[in-house]
């Protein structure tokens, strides 16, 4: 009545406030219909988040083809190491996802619909796993979205997986896939559920090797309860072991017999920087903290303030915790605790936020359960989270397409090269099938043409790999040591000509400078292959 009463005086006199409540009941309407209700056959969150990856790939493309750009540093890595399947491709980064870029560019051809696909591909279906988890573990369909929203709290997804990185999406999705591929374990205990989860476990391996973390954290929380430990001790679980060994060896061997490109980039850990061991251990830890702050601080932050909008709302008297929660709060605690292990032991002292993501993925899940148990304060609270995620995701939107096509200052201005020209100009004194270059941008070559071979000093099998006729390009700003690139072209038993070319490739889309000063030299053979 009350509601009544204010549209009425409104509708005369103070349009403001009528359409502000009018706007806020649509708001409410639509974050109810994400919560509860269905887009046709479909759950509304799970239509929204594959709806949302559908966009970004058509608009994503469509905008870097009207423009003319490339992409930026590592999905420029995905295509100089996609041109072929191959069981490791160095960079200490295993090959799942460049698996899935081979096999998506065979399909729809070498371009950048096709690392879209795979980046939004795997975003969704991460989405969708975790969604799913949540439902089949016997919660409510509001606690699954505020759980799969709450993930688009974390800004390392929902904005660095969608700006710059690769590796990573990969390792959100499969470690939903097996943290569903967990709970179908427990809920059925087939021996389907057990090879599903040795080859969901394979995935995760495979995704990114700091994935361990995640899995040992699974498997102690299991053991730990009662619950489900039966699950782990069965006697068809070696099968899941099997099955997840089975679908690694290959790039288990590939990684043994290439070591060197395997640690590659090892000292990225800042190992023993801190001098004495405890000097190192306090290094780590505040960096272990700092990163942990990074990560986990907004969407902790945005739950906390969703449930104090919600604490007037009436809660139940407190119930125990079901095995379900327990089991996910025990899997962060692990996950924590391992890390700590691994920074202590180990003398780590440098960290990328995103590291976090096997320690973190399952909180916003564990939170939206314990909302569940809250009444009117869980469902409000669980509400809120919902909209703040989505309002957010579609906030992301423009500034996303921006850096689609832009990339930025520094390094990210690679986008912006004109690779026809530079391919033009690579191919003005005859044809050339390798070009070799000190660091990634040199794949957005294979966007002009797909059959060129692009490698650079991180490229495993690097003399093998080159066909001739060969060609070297710098970057007078790439800021990468030459040395290295020298060095490799010389024990490939290769040399660079003595005369040597200056080209002035434009920057697209404006900027300063103009344009991106390169040196192009022709390789010739000096020793037989």
């Amino acid at each position: 009545m009350p509601d009544r009463v204010v549209g009425v005086s409104t509708k005369h006199g103070s349009t403001g406030r009528y359409r502000k409540t009018t706007s806020l009941q649509h708001l409410e309407k639509w974050t109810d219909w994400l919560c509860d209700d269905k887009a046709g056959p479909f759950n509304a969150a799970l239509a929204f988040a594959v709806t949302y990856c559908l966009v970004q790939v058509v608009v994503m493309t469509l905008s870097s083809h009207w423009a003319g750009t490339g992409v930026g540093v590592d999905e420029s890595e995905q295509l100089m190491v996609m041109r072929v399947l191959a069981a490791g491709y160095g960079s200490s980064q295993p090959p799942l996802y460049t698996w899935l870029a081979h096999l998506t560019a065979s399909l729809v051809g070498t371009s950048i619909l096709a690392l879209k696909i795979v980046k939004y591909g795997l975003l969704a279906a991460g989405l969708a796993a975790y969604f799913t988890a949540v439902r089949r573990l016997g919660f409510s369909n509001r606690a699954a979205a505020a759980a799969m929203f709450g993930l688009l709290l974390f800004p390392q997804i929902i904005w660095e997986m969608q700006h710059a990185l690769t590796h990573s999406v990969a390792i959100f999705c499969f470690s939903s896939v097996l943290f569903l591929a967990l709970v179908e374990l427990l809920k059925r205990r087939s021996l389907a559920a057990y090879v599903l989860f040795g080859l969901a476990t394979a995935a995760a391996m495979l995704s990114k090797y700091n994935n361990v973390i995640f899995l040992a954290a699974l498997l102690l929380a299991a053991l730990s309860l009662r619950e489900t430990r039966a699950a782990i001790f069965d006697r068809r679980f070696p099968i899941s072991v099997v099955v997840a060994i089975l679908a690694c060896l290959p790039t288990f061997h590939w990684s043994l017999a290439h070591l060197e490109d395997l640690l590659l980039h090892c000292d990225g850990f800042g190992v023993a920087e801190g001098g004495s061991a405890a000097a190192t251990a306090s290094l780590g830890v505040f960096g272990l903290g700092k990163a942990i702050l990074n990560f986990a601080g907004l969407p902790v932050a945005v739950f906390a303030v969703a449930f104090l909008v919600a604490i007037s709302r009436p809660a139940p008297s407190s119930e125990p915790w079901p095995w379900p929660e327990k089991l996910l709060w025990r899997a962060i605690a692990f996950a924590l605790l391992i890390t700590l292990a691994v920074v202590l032991a180990g003398g780590v002292t440098q960290f990328r936020d995103r590291w976090m993501l096997p320690v973190f993925v399952l909180l916003p899940a564990a939170l939206a359960m314990r909302l569940d148990a809250m009444g009117d304060r869980g469902r409000k609270t669980q509400a809120t989270i919902v909209f703040a995620g989505a309002v957010l995701a579609i906030l992301v939107l423009p500034v996303s397409w921006y850096m689609q096509v832009y990339g930025g200052d520094s390094r990210g201005r690679i986008v912006r090269m004109d690779y026809h020209s530079l391919y033009g100009q690579l191919m003005s004194e005859g044809p050339v099938r390798t070009v070799i270059s000190s660091w990634f941008w040199a794949g957005n070559l294979r966007l002009v043409d797909s059959d060129l071979v692009v490698l650079d000093d991180e490229i495993p099998d690097f003399a093998a790999s080159i066909r001739e006729p060969a060609v070297l390009v710098l970057a007078a700003d790439d800021g990468e040591p030459n040395s290295i690139i020298f060095d490799r072209i010389a024990k490939a038993g290769y040399a660079m000509d003595t005369i040597h070319r200056q080209v002035e490739v434009p920057q697209l889309l404006g900027g300063t400078p103009a344009t991106r000063q390169l040196t192009i030299a022709r390789l010739h053979r000096i020793t037989a292959p």
